[in-house]
This record gives structure tokens, sequence and C-alpha cells, in this order.
């Protein structure tokens, strides 16, 4: 009989341990992307790896050696193309950027979609107001991307006269914030 009371007693402390982990995830204010919630308290890739949405983005930081730079401190603001911005690319393209011998290439497209610092899009439309109407946006690759507003939404131009849009802003991350883009920024 003591040994029955005991695990019941163990059932009862783990359902209610899991019970209260849950509802600590659940009160974070995640930002559901690509079919998947998207915590504050998680890592760009931690959250990134979830999302459906962004399986070629996320290959493609494997295939750049990314990962680890990308899980540091940071912080990091990163411009994140759908996997339908990819598919929009020329025919080919994605594949022969991820062998082995285009690793330079992918890692500059890649570092062209951040940039140091948490910029929110209440920070960025800031500084496109600051701006007269464009903000100058310095990446991690040494490049630049130009912020503007087209109505109430954030886009961005690339070096190549490429335009994107932010389509999810402001998805909080534990080392910065990720903004869902339309196209993949290219630059020169």
């Amino acid at each position: 009989m003591k040994q029955i009371k005991s695990f019941i007693m163990l059932v009862v402390a783990s359902l209610l341990l899991h019970v209260s982990f849950g509802q600590k995830m659940s009160s974070e204010n995640s930002v559901t992307v690509g079919g998947a919630a998207m915590y504050p308290s998680k890592n760009i890739i931690e959250n990134a790896m979830n999302s459906k949405d962004h399986t070629t983005l996320v290959a493609a930081v494997k295939a750049a050696g990314l990962v680890e730079t990308l899980q540091g401190a940071g912080p990091f603001t990163v411009f994140a193309p759908t996997n339908k911005a990819f598919d929009m690319l020329p025919k080919g393209t994605v594949d022969n950027l991820l062998k082995p011998e285009n690793k330079a290439m992918l890692t500059r497209i890649l570092t062209y979609h951040v940039v140091a610092g948490s910029w929110d899009s209440k920070a960025i439309a800031e500084k496109i107001k600051a701006g007269n109407g464009t903000a100058e946006l310095p990446t991690v690759s040494g490049g630049k991307l130009w912020a503007s507003m087209k109505g109430n939404k954030i886009v961005l131009k690339d070096e190549m006269g490429g335009w994107a849009t932010i389509t999810i802003k402001n998805v909080y991350q534990s080392n910065g914030v990720i903004h869902v883009i339309d196209h993949v920024l290219m630059p020169k």
C-alpha cells in the first residue's frame, strides 16, 4: 500500500511539474512563425529550426557554418527569408549555393541578412523617420541595406536594387530579433 501511495504521489508531482513548466513556456510572448511558436527565451537558431517556413534558411546556415555564430550572445537582427523567397531565385541557385565550393558566397549572402544589434520595427521606423524616409543599415557582411516605409510595412532595398517586405515583425529572441521577409536580399 505504501508503494502505491508513493507511486501516486510521484505521478501527481510529475504532472504538477509538467503543468507548471507548460504554463511558464506558454506565458512567454511568443510569435507563431511557420506553424511553430518562437519563444523569446530561445536563441535565433533554436527558434528558426522549428519553423516549417524556414527549412531552406536553416539548411543554408548549417552549410555556411553559421550555427554557432547565430547561437552566440549577439545581439543580432536577422531578416529571415522564407522558403518561398528562396524558391523565387533562379532554378538551381540554392542547390548551387549549398555546394561546399560555394561556402564563401553563401556566407556572404546569409550575413548580408544580419545587422548587428537588436533592431525591432519601432527602432527601424524611428531610424527611417530620422533619415527623412530612408534608413541605411550596415550588414554583418560589410554591405548595406536601405529600409523605408511602404504604407504601414517596412521594406528593404538591397545593393542589387531588389526589394523585400517584412511580413512578420518583431520575433524576439534571447540574442536579438528576427523579421520574416518575402524575398532574398542580394549583396553586390
